[in-house]
């Protein structure tokens, strides 16, 4: 039997832009445990790409908003 056990992230990031605004990011993603993962292991794996991912969409709006 194969284990489709899944993990599952989602991140979330506001930026105060002043002037009363602000801009949010909120990203998440679902995966499955991999062969030789454990749960906590998975989650760390998909923890990071979010996160990696929550940063790069960050700095692509604050270039869009220079």
């Amino acid at each position: 039997m194969i284990d489709k056990t899944t993990v599952n992230v989602t991140l979330g990031y506001t930026l105060n832009l002043g002037n009363f605004q602000s801009l949010r990011v909120d990203l998440g993603c679902t995966d499955f445990v991999r062969d030789g993962e454990n749960h906590d292991e998975a989650m760390e794996r998909v923890y990071k790409f979010i996160e990696t991912k929550v940063v790069e969409k960050i700095e692509d709006a604050k270039k869009e908003l220079e």
